[in-house]
């Protein structure tokens, strides 16, 4: 007798905490009710596909992303996201259509869709991109900030790392940051492609564009001599991995352009030298011109201030 009222209230307490997780929006939905959630999910998707066919778009787009977030074990949860995906992207909401992609990959990655939304995500990344780039000669202001943009191309990148896709998305970071001014980062976006892929079709010209900044940024007065020194290096290595490239003609010319640099650097630090009377320190960068020089005008000037100081 005395057991009855035991086991009575033990069932009715585990009837009311069932109860209370059933009511629980945030609690998984049992393996029992998952064939039920799929039904409704599919009821959704015909309702949703009979606005998107009608050219009821916004209905359609938020119908679409209900089914993906609520009923993702319905058979067509994934073309729910993807064509939400789709509608957004031809509103021109190019952000929450790049996010719509981006939760199809990463929510359903053995889904049919996966190889044709990556696609897509990379195509909407890459048109912001583009648009920023050209925005960006032409002074206008963008719709995303370079920030967003270099996320975006980022995710797509890191979706396929070893992909040309990726390798597409790295090289437009380099070259998003090229066009915005921001040149320290944008020579670390580039080498990081030649880094991580270095046989890719972009790696060339990555590091070619590394030497050419570099060099550029010497010719602004940005630490001068470092960034000669550092185009020197790129440039070298470019044509050392590179030989046969179709910028090899150019980076030898740049090459010998720094090199001309040099001797007019030591030719100006041994006239220093000549005019503060520190003549032996004059003479070493003399005789270093002739060396490095078979002719030319610092050649014939550094041999005249020899022959002028007794040699």
């Amino acid at each position: 007798m005395l057991q009855r009222p035991i086991i009575f209230i033990s069932l009715s307490v585990a009837t009311f905490l069932l109860a209370s997780c059933g009511s629980d929006s945030d609690s998984p939905i049992l393996a029992g009710n998952t064939q039920s959630a799929s039904s409704v999910g599919e009821s959704l998707y015909q309702e949703a596909k009979q606005a998107d066919d009608a050219g009821k778009a916004s209905k359609a787009i938020k119908l679409y992303d209900q089914i993906a977030t609520e009923y993702s074990f319905a058979p067509s949860a994934a073309q729910a996201r993807f064509r939400q995906a789709e509608l957004l992207n031809q509103e021109g909401r190019i952000e929450d259509a790049f996010k719509a992609y981006d939760e199809l990959l990463q929510r359903f990655p053995g889904s049919p869709l996966y190889m044709t939304a990556l696609k897509r995500q990379a195509a909407v990344a890459q048109s912001a991109a583009d648009g920023d780039v050209k925005s960006s000669f032409l002074g206008m202001k963008t719709k995303l900030s370079l920030d967003k943009t270099v996320e975006m191309l980022g995710k797509v990148r890191d979706h396929a790392p070893k992909s040309a896709t990726a390798t597409q998305a790295q090289f437009t970071i380099g070259q998003l940051y090229l066009a915005k001014r921001k040149y320290k980062e944008s020579i670390q976006a580039f080498r990081k492609l030649v880094l991580d892929q270095p046989t890719s079709s972009q790696a060339p010209e990555a590091l070619f564009l590394v030497g050419q900044t570099l060099m550029e940024n010497a010719d602004r007065g940005n630490q001068n001599q470092a960034n000669l020194d550092l185009a020197r290096e790129a440039f070298n290595d470019y044509l050392i991995q590179y030989p046969g490239h179709s910028r090899n003609v150019e980076a030898h010319k740049m090459l010998q352009s720094l090199s001309g640099r040099d001797l007019q650097r030591s030719f100006d630090i041994a006239e220093f030298y000549f005019k503060t009377g520190k003549t032996e320190s004059a003479k070493v960068y003399y005789r270093d011109i002739i060396k490095h020089s078979g002719s030319g005008t610092l050649h014939d000037s550094s041999k005249a201030r020899l022959k002028e100081l007794g040699e």
